[in-house]
């Protein structure tokens, strides 16, 4: 490691005014930045953490949608009984996140923000179309997403909290890297009333929506349905852990088993 500041802020403006500065970078659950720092790859001059900002955790219920802090944990998302009841999909996807210390300290906004192409959460944000809500306006997960740790936040905005419509159905699976635990491939199924969903991670620069599984399975939410679409590797990463052909053909059976889990 390497000499720098640490700022941690009581309050939302405080952290905005320090996140502001030049050479900051802000620490949510540090899962993601503070391995990064250790192997030097990244080399922040302050650290602005999120920690003590209360007004940053916590879930609540919204009418039709699950409001949940940006600050709020992994492991809490995954135990907590509204989510659980709610959007079931949700607490399980949190629940298998990394292993229990990622889940322990992890926070959704920090994985939102960092957006790694091959994380959870941008696929579960984007297939049940959540809204992002910043320091400075509400984004839709359509927009919010811009490829491999890129998304439309400006220098110095923070995500406060994260707002998921209520779906009629969901389901998300994914198949894991053995050693990150990191999906190779995730897939997000969702229900809704303006049409189904469908959000993949860890097949390319970053998460994206299945446009042809989201046409047949609005037609025909069944697993047969989505069988009968073809998944293009053009598009998909290959790397020693898979090729572009195997990340399809998992694209295809997890979106099969997807539509199975959230139907049944």
């Amino acid at each position: 490691m390497y000499e720098f500041t640490f700022e941690r802020p009581a309050s939302l403006a405080d952290a905005q005014r320090a996140a502001a500065a030049g050479g900051a970078k802000v620490l949510a659950g540090g899962q993601t930045l503070l391995a990064s720092m250790k192997l030097r790859l990244a080399n922040p001059e302050k650290l602005v953490d999120l920690g003590a900002i209360a007004e940053l955790s916590g879930i609540r219920r919204e009418g039709n949608a699950i409001v949940i802090g940006a600050m709020t944990r992994h492991a809490d998302v995954a135990a907590h009984a509204e989510v659980k009841s709610a959007i079931p999909a949700l607490a399980e996807l949190a629940g298998g996140i990394g292993d229990r210390q990622v889940r322990a300290m992890g926070t959704i906004g920090g994985s939102l923000a960092n957006n790694d192409p091959a994380a959870c959460y941008p696929a579960g944000a984007l297939a049940l179309n959540a809204t992002i809500q910043t320091t400075q306006r509400k984004i839709a997960a359509d927009d919010f997403f811009q490829g491999m740790f890129a998304t439309a936040l400006n220098d110095g905005e923070l995500i406060t909290s994260v707002s998921f419509p209520i779906p009629k159905r969901a389901a998300y699976l994914k198949f894991k890297q053995p050693a990150s635990r990191f999906a190779l491939i995730g897939v997000c199924v969702a229900q809704t009333d303006s049409g189904v969903r469908v959000a993949v991670t860890g097949g390319g620069n970053g998460v994206f929506r299945h446009t042809g599984l989201e046409q047949a399975l609005s037609k025909s939410f069944t697993p047969e349905a989505a069988a009968g679409v073809r998944i293009d590797a053009g598009n998909l990463s290959a790397d020693l852990h898979g090729s572009a052909a195997y990340r399809a053909n998992l694209i295809s059976v997890l979106a099969q088993r997807a539509v199975a889990k959230a139907l049944g």
